[in-house]
């Protein structure tokens, strides 16, 4: 019987600046809503632990910080991926509409084994604002688009209010480890000295 390990995921979230990537985080993880985050490097992450069944599981959360020109991020923020959360805003119809350019451009980077199965989840944030009378994008509108891309998760959130985040990252953690679990079938019957341990996970390439 071997010894549970605790699971390392990595999750990307992507979307146009503004939408809200970082307060969404924040609210997960720190469980506090605040204008005044400022990232230091071209990308951050923050990390959270929680239990799923009877798997310890270490959440990394990665953000843009502020780097949204597409290509901008290069490949090793995106390599090693197990998870891509696509953000918009449900106020403003250009974060909506550039998702298919995110969608796309993660694949492209981090060109997953089979990306058609590989999990995005989506969510639509800011739906506090203005009691929701300023909202452009409907439900049904997003829902539609993620029947496009193969029945993607849809949450809508708000990072304020602190609505919905926890059940959508309790998701997003979920797929992703559904999706590590389909990557270590490869890994069956090879003895774990074979298992290259020298990835460089530091440093960017910007």
């Amino acid at each position: 019987m071997s010894l549970r390990r605790r699971t390392l995921l990595k999750v990307i979230v992507l979307g146009d600046s503004g939408v809200g990537k970082t307060s969404l985080m924040n609210q997960y993880v720190h469980k506090k809503f605040s204008q005044q985050y400022k990232a230091t490097i071209g990308a951050d992450f923050v990390t959270k632990e929680l239990q799923i069944d009877d798997r310890l599981v270490t959440l990394q959360i990665w953000d843009t910080a502020g780097q949204e020109r597409f290509q901008s991020l290069g490949v090793a923020f995106y390599r090693g991926a197990d998870c891509c959360v696509l953000a918009y805003d449900v106020n403003v119809m250009k974060s909506f509409d550039t998702l298919d350019n995110w969608h796309e451009e993660f694949l492209k980077q981090a060109n997953p084994p089979d990306p058609r199965t590989f999990p995005f989840i989506l969510l639509g944030n800011k739906i506090d604002i203005d009691g929701g009378n300023s909202r452009v994008v409907s439900e049904k509108k997003a829902k539609d688009w993620c029947a496009s891309k193969g029945n993607i998760p849809y949450f809508e959130t708000s990072a304020k209010e602190d609505f919905n985040v926890d059940a959508a990252f309790l998701c997003i953690a979920k797929a992703a480890l559904a999706n590590e679990h389909e990557q270590d079938i490869y890994f069956q019957g090879i003895p774990e000295a074979a298992v290259p341990e020298n990835e460089q996970r530091s440093g960017c390439a910007c």
